[in-house]
C-alpha cells in the first residue's frame, strides 16, 4: 500500500507593517529600537536584555540573535540612529519605515490607551539595572529537612525509623496539648503505638472539640508521608471514640483490600472486638435493619462505592446518612483523600462525582469528627477544595469562599502554599512528616536499545506518518461531516502517545529481567513498579481471537488496529433497492399513498376504513358529517375527450389524470388496477431509476473501494513487527506467574500454555481465592518469601506494604525497578512508598530505568540526583522531594516552552536559542528547522526524538531564568543569611582571587578587571570577571554586593565595560564604591525610593511578619500591591536562622510597605490592648 504525500503548505504572508508612531523621548545616546506591539521608537540602553515598553506597557525582550543583522539593515534607513551618539535630534521625529524587529514580545497583547508625550526620562544606570536583577533572583538553598521530635508531648516510645520534617515547618511551634487520651494507660503497656502517631491522636482530638464560625465540627489533616503509618493512626483514633463512646465510624478509602489492614491495624492498637463491615458487600437496605443487622463499629466505603446506586435508584450515600444520623458525631475518616482532589478542576473541566461525593456527605454530617488523609492531598492549591472542615476560608476567615483563597494562593505561587502549610499546623490542625531516605541508594540506569527495537520503533514511527497522511486524504475523500473531523484528530494522538508509551516500556523489558536476576542472584528481592497494564488490549484481543492465541498479545498493535477500525472514515453505504417493475411500483404507492404506506399497508388502511358505527349500520368513516360524496366517486371526466361518464375511468397515480382506456395512444387494453400509471409517468419513473442505479454503482464502487482501502491498512497494522505486553512478557520470561506475585487491577492474564506452544488467557485467581481476595494473596505470598518478585501497578498497589518489614518472613532488601516512571509527582510518591516505611529491616534500593527515547535519560537522571542528595520524600517546601516543580515538564513554564518551540520550528517566531548543534549561520538553522518538521511529523527516529527534546529542554531553562529575573519564578520559599555570621576562613580580596586562578591557568585572556564605559552622577562602575559555567559566560564579582548570581555573557560584558590592566589602574574607585553601599543603593541620594532602596546596598534591613499570616492575608497583600518593584509585589515567604539557632519563618515585607502593613494590623494592636 502506498501513500501519496501531499505538498507543504506555502508559508504564510508577511505580518504587514504599520508606520511607527511618533516617538516619545528618543535619547541619541542610546540604541534606538521599535516595539514589538507599538511600533513606537524607544531609547535601550547598551546591554540591556530585557525592558518594559513606556507606550503600551508590554514586556520586551532583545533578541541578540537579530540584532546585529537589525542595526547593520537601519543604517540604510533615513532618520535612524544605530550606534551612540550623533547630534541630539529635533524634539518629534518623525515616523521611519523599519527594518524586522528584534524584539520578542513577552506577554500576550492587552490593548492600552495611548498616553501623552512624556517628558525626557532621566538617564539609567545601567550597572543599577543588572543588580538589581540579580538580586530578584536571588535567594540561597538552605538546609531543606529537620530530625522530627514532638516539640510538646514526650509520650510512647521514638518512632522505629528516622523521620523529618522540612526546615520551614520545623519553624513553626503547633499549640499547647491540653487534651488527655482515653487509651493512653493501654498504650503506655502495648507500646503499639510512637511517640509520633500518639502525637497526631492527640491533636486530631483536640481539634474536633471546636467547632467553625458556620457551625460545623473542626476537622484534622494528616499529611504526613508514605510508609510513617497512618493506617495504624486512623486505628488509634477510631478506638480513641470508642472509648469515650463514640461507637460509629466511617472510613473512606480508595480500594477494597485495604479493608483488611485496616482490620489488622485495629486489631494491632487493640480495638479487637471493633468491627469492620466491607460496604460493597452489603445490600442496599437500611444498614442497621434486621436484614443486615449493623448497629455500630466501622462500615469500610471505598471511593468507587461511595458514588455506587442501585437500579431502583438508591445511593450508597444515602445509605450512609440514614445508618449515621443527623447527629452523628463519630470519626469521619478519608484516607487516601487525594482521590477527591478533582472537586475544583481547572477551566473547561468538570468537578468529579467523587470529589462532589466527599463535600456532601461532610454537608450531610456537620458533626461527623472529619479527618483527611494523604502524603499528596495538598500537592496543589485547587486540591484542598474538598477540605472544608479545615475552616481556611469562609465566615470568619479573610477569604469569603473556596474561590478567594484559591485566588490568593495562585498569586502567591508555591510560597503562599508553604505558609498555609505552616499556619495549620501553628493553629494544631495539621501534621506532615515523612521517612528519612537515609540509607536508600538511587540510581538510572540506561536501558541499551537493541537493533530489534530500534528498527521496531523506525518502522512504527513512518507508520503512523504516513496513517496521518492517509486520515488527512480519507477525511477529505470520505468523510461527509468535515466538523467530525477533529474528533479524529483527538484520538489520533491520544493512541500515539499512549503507542509510543508502549513502546519506551516494551524497550526496557530485557534490562528489567537482567537486573532481576542480578538481584535475585544477590539474595534481594525485587519490585517491578508500571502505571499501566494493558488489560482493555488484553480483553479486545480475547473478544476477537478466543482465549488461544499464538501469542501474547501487542499492546501497540490492538490499539492501532482499533484507532483505524474504529475511526477510519467511510462514505455513507448505499441503501438496497428493489430492481424492475417492483422499483416503478413502490414509487407509484409513495406517491398515492405517501412514503410508509406499502401495497399491504394500503390494504390494512382501506380495512379500518370500513367500521361499525355505534348504531350497527354499515358506513365510511371518510365520509362527510353532513352529506354523502357517493355522487362525486361515481362521475369523472376524462383528461383527454373531455366528457364525464358514470363510467369507471383509468386513474394515474403519479399525475391524478383520469383518461378512457380507448382515449390513450395506443389505446389501454390491459387490466384496470389501482396503482396504475400513464404512459408519460411511467417513462419518467424508468429515467429516474436508470439514472438513480447509476448513482448507486458509482457510490458502491467508492464504498468498495474505501473499506478495501481501510482493509488494507489493518492488514499492514497485523504484519509490523511490535512488541508485547511488557507485563505478561516479563512475567513469562522469569518463570510465569508461580515466580511473580502480580499486585494489579486486571482480572485475567495470558499464561504460557502448558505444552509451550502457545498462551491461553485465564482469570488471575485460582479456585482457592476470591477475584476480590487476589492481591492480598499474591502480596503475602512475596511477604512470605514463596515469591521474591513483585509486579505493581497504580490501581492495585495503592495502600500496599512491600517493604522489608521486621515482622515479615522475607527479610531480603528490597530493589524497586521502575519500570514506567511517573510524570506525575503525586503518583511518584505513591510509587516510591510502597517499599520504603516504617519498621523496615533494610531500606530499599531504587532503580530508575530509562531508555534514550524521549529524553527519558534526562529526565530520569534529574530525578535520581535529587532524591539522592534530599535523601527524603515530602511535600510543603517543595524543595524536600519529588514534587520535582523545577523538573515538571507539565507546568506553566513547560507549556510556555512548548509553544515557543513550536512556533520556532513552524517559522512564525524566532527561536530564542540556537539548536544544540547549530552554527549562527542561516543555512545551518535552516536545516535544523526543516528537519525538526519532518520529526515532529513522523515522531522521527531516536536521533531526532533526542535533538527536539534537547531544544524544548534548553528553552524551558530560558523560561524559567526569564521568570526568575522578572520576579515572577515560583520559587518558594527564600533562605536569608542569619545577622550574625561566623566566617570559617580569612576572606579573599578581589585581587587574589584573579592571581589565584591566572596562576592556575584557568583564567582567559577576558579574565580580570572591569570599569564602565559610562560614568553615573560623576563616577564609573567596577567589576572583576573570569570565566563562568559554560563558554562564552562570565561570573562577575562587583565591589558593594560581591558574586552576582547571574553569570554575564561576554558580548554584554564587553559591550557594557572596557577591561583594565590591573587593579592599580582602577584607583581608589573599587574602594569608594565598597564603602558608599553601606548607606547608599546604586541608583545614588536622588533615588525615587529614597531609603527603601535596596539595589546594591551592602548593608540591608529586612522584615519578616510571623505568626499566624492568613487572618492578615488581605491586608498584605493589598499593601505589597502598591509596590514599585516587581519583586516586591510578590508574597514571599522567608526563613532565617540567628546566631542562637532561633528559626524565624514569615513573610517578607519590603521597607517601603512596612508602614501600611503596621497600618492594617493596628486594629490587632487595639484589640491586644
Amino acid at each position: 500500500m502506498e501513500w501519496s504525500v501531499p505538498a507543504p503548505l506555502p508559508p504564510p504572508p508577511p505580518p504587514s507593517r504599520r508606520s511607527a508612531p511618533r516617538a516619545q523621548g528618543v535619547d541619541p545616546t542610546k540604541i534606538q529600537l521599535p516595539c514589538a506591539r507599538c511600533k513606537a521608537i524607544l531609547n535601550v540602553p547598551h546591554g540591556l536584555a530585557r525592558f518594559r515598553c513606556p507606550q503600551c506597557d508590554v514586556d520586551l525582550a532583545v533578541d541578540l540573535s537579530k540584532l546585529r543583522n537589525f542595526l547593520a539593515s537601519a543604517g540604510a534607513v533615513p532618520g535612524f540612529v544605530p550606534l551612540p551618539p550623533p547630534p541630539p535630534p529635533p524634539p518629534q521625529m518623525p515616523p521611519v519605515p523599519l527594518p524586522h524587529m528584534p524584539f520578542l514580545p513577552m506577554m500576550p497583547h492587552v490593548p492600552a490607551p495611548m498616553p501623552p508625550p512624556v517628558e525626557l526620562p532621566e538617564e539609567i544606570n545601567e550597572v543599577a539595572v543588572d543588580v538589581e536583577r540579580e538580586e530578584d533572583e536571588g535567594g540561597t538553598a538552605g538546609e531543606t529537612f529537620m530530625d522530627y521530635r514532638p516539640p510538646k508531648l514526650s509520650l510512647g516510645l521514638p518512632h522505629p525509623d528516622p523521620v523529618v520534617e522540612t526546615s520551614s515547618l520545623s519553624a513553626v511551634q503547633p499549640p499547647e496539648p491540653t487534651y488527655d487520651l482515653a487509651i493512653m494507660d493501654e498504650l503506655d503497656e502495648t507500646k503499639v503505638l510512637s511517640c509520633l502517631q500518639i502525637e497526631t491522636i492527640v491533636y486530631a482530638c483536640q481539634r474536633h472539640l471546636y467547632h467553625l464560625p458556620a457551625g460545623a465540627r473542626a476537622g484534622f489533616f494528616i499529611g504526613d508521608g508514605a510508609g510513617v503509618g497512618k493506617g495504624r493512626t486512623i486505628a488509634g483514633l477510631i478506638w480513641e471514640n470508642w472509648k469515650k463512646g463514640r461507637h460509629k465510624a466511617l472510613w473512606i478509602s480508595i480500594g477494597s483490600d485495604l479493608k483488611y489492614d485496616a482490620r489488622r491495624d485495629l486489631d494491632d492498637v487493640g480495638a479487637k472486638y471493633v468491627e469492620v463491615h466491607a460496604l460493597n458487600k452489603l445490600t442496599y437496605s437500611k444498614i442497621d435493619s434486621k436484614a443486615i443487622g449493623i448497629t455500630d463499629g466501622v462500615i469500610f466505603v471505598t471511593y468507587s462505592s461511595l458514588i455506587a446506586s442501585s437500579e431502583k435508584g438508591r445511593s450508597r450515600l444515602q445509605q450512609l446518612i440514614e445508618w449515621c444520623g443527623s447527629e452523628f458525631d463519630g470519626l469521619l475518616v478519608f484516607d487516601e483523600c487525594h482521590k477527591a482532589k478533582n472537586l475544583i478542576p481547572e477551566a473547561g473541566s468538570q468537578p468529579t462525582r467523587t470529589g462532589k461525593a466527599v463535600l456532601e456527605i461532610q454537608e450531610m454530617l456537620p458533626e461527623a469528627r472529619v479527618v483527611y488523609c494523604s502524603a499528596t492531598g495538598a500537592s496543589e492549591p485547587r486540591n484542598l477544595g474538598y477540605m472544608v472542615r479545615l475552616g481556611l476560608w469562609g465566615g470568619g476567615t479573610s477569604f469569603q469562599n473556596f474561590q478567594k483563597f484559591l485566588g490568593a494562593l495562585e498569586k502567591g505561587g508555591v510560597g503562599a502554599l508553604e505558609l498555609v502549610a505552616m499556619d495549620m499546623k501553628a493553629r494544631g490542625m495539621y501534621v506532615c512528616r515523612t521517612l528519612s531516605y537515609k540509607g536508600a541508594a538511587f540510581a538510572a540506569v540506561e536501558a541499551p536499545l537493541e537493533e530489534r527495537m530500534m528498527n521496531m520503533y523506525r518502522k512504527a514511527a513512518e507508520f503512523w506518518a504516513e496513517l496521518r497522511v492517509e486520515l488527512l486524504t480519507a477525511i477529505e475523500y470520505y468523510a461527509e461531516d468535515k466538523g467530525n473531523s477533529a474528533q479524529i484528530w483527538r484520538l489520533y494522538w491520544a493512541s500515539h502517545q499512549r503507542f509510543f508509551r508502549h513502546m519506551c516500556m516494551s524497550a526496557k523489558v530485557p534490562a528489567v529481567v537482567r537486573l532481576v536476576k542480578e538481584a535475585l542472584a544477590e539474595e534481594k528481592c525485587v519490585v517491578i513498579g508500571l502505571q499501566s497494564t494493558g488489560e482493555a488490549r488484553t480483553e479486545e484481543a480475547v473478544s476477537k481471537y478466543g482465549v488461544e492465541m499464538e501469542d501474547f498479545v501487542s499492546g501497540p498493535r490492538e490499539l492501532l488496529l482499533k484507532l483505524v477500525d474504529d475511526n477510519y472514515p467511510l462514505p455513507p453505504k448505499p441503501d438496497c433497492f428493489q430492481t424492475g417493475e417492483e422499483k416503478v411500483a413502490e414509487v407509484q404507492r409513495k406517491r398515492h399513498y405517501g412514503p410508509d404506506v406499502s401495497f399491504k399497508g394500503r390494504a390494512r388502511k382501506l380495512a379500518k376504513m370500513e367500521d361499525i358505527s355505534d348504531d350497527g349500520s354499515d358506513e365510511y368513516s371518510l365520509q362527510s358529517d353532513h352529506e354523502s360524496t357517493e355522487s362525486e366517486e361515481e362521475f369523472n371526466m376524462c383528461q383527454i375527450c373531455n366528457t364525464e361518464e358514470k363510467t369507471m375511468l383509468l386513474h394515474c397515480t403519479g399525475c391524478a389524470a383520469h383518461v378512457h382506456p380507448g382515449c390513450l395512444i395506443p389505446p389501454w387494453t390491459g387490466m384496470i388496477t389501482d396503482d396504475w400509471s400513464c404512459y408519460s409517468c411511467k417513462e419518467k419513473v424508468e429515467s429516474y431509476f436508470k439514472e438513480r442505479d447509476a448513482y448507486i454503482t458509482e457510490l458502491s464502487k467508492r464504498y468498495n473501494t474505501a473499506v478495501e482501502r481501510k482493509s488494507d491498512i489493518l492488514q499492514i497494522i497485523r504484519s509490523l513487527d511490535l512488541p508485547n505486553n511488557p507485563l505478561d512478557d516479563i512475567i513469562d520470561q522469569l518463570g510465569g506467574p508461580d515466580n511473580v506475585a502480580e499486585i494489579t487491577g486486571r482480572r485475567g492474564m495470558l499464561i504460557r500454555a502448558s505444552d509451550g506452544k502457545g498462551v491461553v488467557y485465564q482469570a488471575r485467581n485460582k479456585k482457592e481465592v476470591a477475584l476480590d481476595m487476589i492481591n492480598i494473596h499474591e502480596k503475602q505470598q512475596f511477604m512470605d518469601g514463596e515469591k521474591f518478585v513483585a509486579i505493581i501497578s497504580e490501581a492495585g498497589s495503592a495502600g500496599v506494604s512491600l517493604h522489608a518489614d521486621r515482622r515479615a518472613k522475607n527479610q531480603r532488601r528490597r530493589v524497586h525497578i521502575t519500570l514506567e516512571l511517573p510524570w506525575s509527582a503525586d503518583r511518584a510518591i505513591q510509587q516510591f512508598g510502597r517499599t520504603h516505611r516504617s519498621n523496615q529491616n533494610s531500606a530499599p534500593e531504587y532503580r530508575l530505568l530509562f531508555t534514550n527515547l524521549g529524553g527519558e535519560k534526562r529526565f530520569a537522571s534529574i530525578v535520581a540526583r535529587r532524591l539522592e542528595s534530599l535523601g527524603a520524600l515530602t511535600q510543603g517546601d517543595r524543595r524536600a522531594g519529588p514534587s520535582l516543580s523545577a523538573f515538571n515538564y507539565d507546568s506553566t513554564y513547560g507549556k510556555k516552552a512548548l509553544t515557543m518551540m513550536y512556533r520556532g520550528i513552524l517559522e512564525q517566531d524566532g527561536l530564542p536559542v540556537l539548536p544544540l548543534g547549530c552554527s549562527e549561520d542561516q543555512a545551518s538553522l535552516q536545516g535544523f528547522i526543516t528537519k525538526a518538521k519532518a520529526a515532529l511529523v513522523s515522531v522521527g527516529i531516536i536521533r531526532d526524538a533526542i535533538m527536539i527534546f534537547d531544544l524544548f529542554t534548553s528553552i524551558l531553562d530560558i523560561v524559567i531564568q526569564n521568570a526568575r529575573s522578572e520576579g515572577q519564578l515560583d520559587s518558594g520559599i527564600v533562605d536569608i543569611k542569619a545577622k550574625s555570621v561566623k566566617m570559617k576562613e580569612s576572606p579573599k580580596s578581589a585581587n587574589a582571587i584573579l592571581e589565584e586562578r591566572q596562576k592556575d591557568g584557568a583564567g582567559s585572556s577576558d579574565c580580570g578587571f572591569y570599569e564602565s564605559r559610562r560614568e553615573w552622577m560623576g563616577r564609573r562602575h567596577y567589576m572583576l570577571a573570569f570565566e563562568g559555567s559554560t563558554e562564552g559566560m562570565y561570573r562577575v564579582i562587583r565591589p558593594a554586593v560581591g558574586e552576582a548570581l547571574r553569570e554575564m555573557p561576554l558580548v554584554e560584558l564587553k559591550s557594557k565595560y572596557r577591561k583594565v590592566s590591573s587593579v592599580d589602574k582602577i584607583g581608589n574607585g573599587w574602594q569608594e564604591e565598597y564603602d558608599a553601599s553601606s548607606k547608599q543603593c546604586m541608583h545614588g541620594p536622588k533615588c525615587k525610593l529614597g531609603s527603601y532602596c535596596t539595589v546594591g546596598r551592602r548593608l540591608q534591613e529586612i522584615n519578616i511578619l510571623g505568626g499566624l499570616i492568613l487572618p492578615v492575608w488581605g491586608i498584605v497583600e493589598k499593601a505589597l500591591a502598591k509596590q514599585v518593584r516587581q519583586i516586591h509585589k510578590r508574597i514571599r515567604v522567608a526563613r532565617l536562622e540567628t546566631d542562637d539557632n532561633q528559626r524565624i519563618v514569615g513573610l517578607m515585607i519590603p521597607n517601603a510597605a512596612v508602614e501600611s502593613v503596621l497600618e492594617g494590623l493596628q486594629w490587632i494592636q487595639d484589640i491586644d490592648d
